[in-house]
């Protein structure tokens, strides 16, 4: 009997003089911004003089919102994407870096013609996708909206500001 107690005895010492369980030391969490998309504008696609397509646009226009785009977005409503404006129109170069979301790059000429789509391009690209002539617009959406909505080349797009954002 006393030989099982002091079994017990020693169970219990060795017990208490164990080291705690390791806690994970305490990190903060990695926040990722996620900025929600803004409806600026409405922006229309047409084919023959005949409107096929409207989107809820989000408008960078300056050049801290054009080179910021879409970094920082998860993703985007249906219908909608980010119409960059420029000055004039040239030849443009875009890429990928910072952005997490695949998309379809739509450049377009100053008089609203689609001059080249690039599709499915994806996150964190660091290469430049090219105009492949001038444009002075560039439609961002997401991969494989272009496809899907049948958006080709020779296709005429507008848009128009909402009446606040033009106010302001």
């Amino acid at each position: 009997m006393t030989r099982i107690l002091a079994l017990l005895l020693v169970a219990a010492t060795l017990t208490a003089c164990g080291s705690p369980p390791a806690e994970e030391p305490s990190q903060p969490e990695e926040t990722q911004v996620n900025i929600p998309f803004r409806k600026d504008g409405t922006l229309t696609i047409s084919r023959d003089d005949e409107v096929y397509l409207n989107l809820d646009i989000e408008i960078a226009d300056t050049d801290s919102s054009r080179n910021r785009g879409l970094m920082q977005r998860d993703g985007l409503p249906e219908d909608s994407g980010m119409w960059f404006i420029f000055e004039q129109e040239t030849e443009q170069g875009f890429w990928m870096a910072n952005t997490r979301l695949a998309l379809d790059l739509i450049f377009v000429r100053s008089d609203g013609t689609v001059q080249s789509i690039s599709k499915y391009i994806q996150p964190m690209r660091t290469e430049t996708i090219p105009s492949n002539g001038p444009a002075q617009y560039v439609l961002e959406v997401e991969a494989g909206y272009s496809d899907s909505k049948g958006i080709l080349e020779g296709d005429v797009i507008a848009f128009e500001r909402d009446a606040s954002e033009a106010e302001g």
